[in-house]
């Protein structure tokens, strides 16, 4: 998965993350309205500067990006670390989600409150696609999930998930097959 390495990718990555919440641009309303969405541009930002950083100026804004990242995402219940998730991100709720740092998302994931991307057994992180829905009180631990996937409410997921599918339950299976092909294979 790619990281924010130059200005443009910072600027196409906040893009992204408006258009997920349905923006046109930022305004300065949104820091109280959009709660969310201001975390995650203060998560991006924070990206960038501390994935750019060279000169003790730009260390002193990595930094001073980090810890406001870190308050605000205690004051909404979020554990995110930088550098996991895709451009395209879209936290609906305050709430609690806890997020592994060294777990994987693609682009244009869409996350719920009370959702958990951590570790399964030592040593197995999880790897999400581009397309994900996850939706409230899911938990995907050392799972890898293909892309175009839905996690329905409080789905735990301890397996390997295919692409194009909805998978729901405690363990998780397959609640619906959403992939072009199937019905040709099927006939």
């Amino acid at each position: 998965m790619a990281v924010i390495r130059t200005r443009e990718d910072l600027r196409a990555y906040l893009a992204a993350d408006l258009k997920a919440h349905g923006l046109t641009r930022w305004r300065l309303r949104h820091r109280i309205s959009a709660r969310p969405a201001h975390f995650q541009r203060l998560l991006r930002k924070s990206e960038y500067w501390t994935n750019t950083a060279r000169t003790p100026a730009g260390h002193a804004v990595a930094a001073y990006l980090r810890l406001r990242t870190k308050l605000l995402g205690e004051r909404l219940g979020f554990d995110i670390p930088r550098n996991v998730f895709g451009p395209g991100l879209s936290i609906a709720h305050a709430g609690l989600i806890v997020v592994h740092y060294k777990a994987r998302v693609g682009a244009n994931c869409r996350i719920h409150h009370g959702v958990t991307i951590g570790e399964g057994r030592p040593g197995h992180y999880p790897t999400i696609g581009d397309d994900v829905f996850i939706s409230p009180m899911a938990m995907v631990l050392g799972a890898d999930v293909g892309s175009r996937v839905a996690i329905r409410p409080g789905t735990v997921v301890t397996t390997s998930v295919p692409d194009d599918v909805d998978v729901g339950g405690c363990p998780a299976r397959i609640v619906k097959d959403r992939s072009p092909h199937r019905s040709i294979i099927d006939h």
